[in-house]
C-alpha cells in the first residue's frame, strides 16, 4: 500500500485548500480511508473518513460543515476539501488506509488504520 498526499500549503484565514491522497493499493469497497492531522506538540487527530466505495462518510464534529471528504473512482484518489480555514487548522495532514474490511462506520481512531502517507503541511495565517 502506498499513499501520497499533496495539496498542502500556506493560506490566509478564511481561505480554502483541497488535499489529495493518491492511493496505490488493492482496495475494495469496504476498505476505510481517512484524513488525520497533527499539530506541533499535539496528538494525531481524526478529521474525516470514508469507505473506498465512496459511502459512509464521517467527520470530526469540530470540522463538520467546513471539510468535505470524497473519492475520485477513476483516479484512485481521496480528497479533503477544506473551507473556512482557521489558524487552528494548521497541522500536518495525513492520509490513512485500513487494509481490512470495515462493515460499520469507518473508524475515527489512529489504530483503526494500517497504512499511512508521509503527510502534507497546511499552514493558515491570521
Amino acid at each position: 500500500v502506498q499513499l501520497v498526499e499533496s495539496g498542502g500549503g500556506l493560506v490566509q484565514a478564511g481561505g480554502s485548500l483541497r488535499l489529495s491522497c493518491a492511493v496505490s493499493a488493492r482496495a475494495f469497497d469496504n476498505n476505510p480511508v481517512a484524513w488525520f492531522r497533527q499539530a506541533p506538540g499535539k496528538e494525531r487527530e481524526f478529521v474525516a473518513a470514508i469507505r473506498w466505495s465512496g459511502s459512509g462518510t464521517v467527520y470530526s464534529e469540530s470540522m463538520k460543515g467546513r471539510f468535505i471528504i470524497s473519492r475520485d473512482n477513476a483516479q484512485n484518489t481521496i480528497y479533503l476539501q477544506m473551507n473556512g480555514l482557521k489558524p487552528d487548522d494548521t497541522a500536518v495532514y495525513y492520509c490513512a488506509f485500513g487494509d481490512y474490511f470495515s462493515y460499520g462506520e469507518p473508524p475515527r481512531i489512529v489504530n483503526g488504520y494500517t497504512d499511512w502517507g508521509q503527510g502534507t503541511q497546511v499552514t493558515v495565517s491570521s
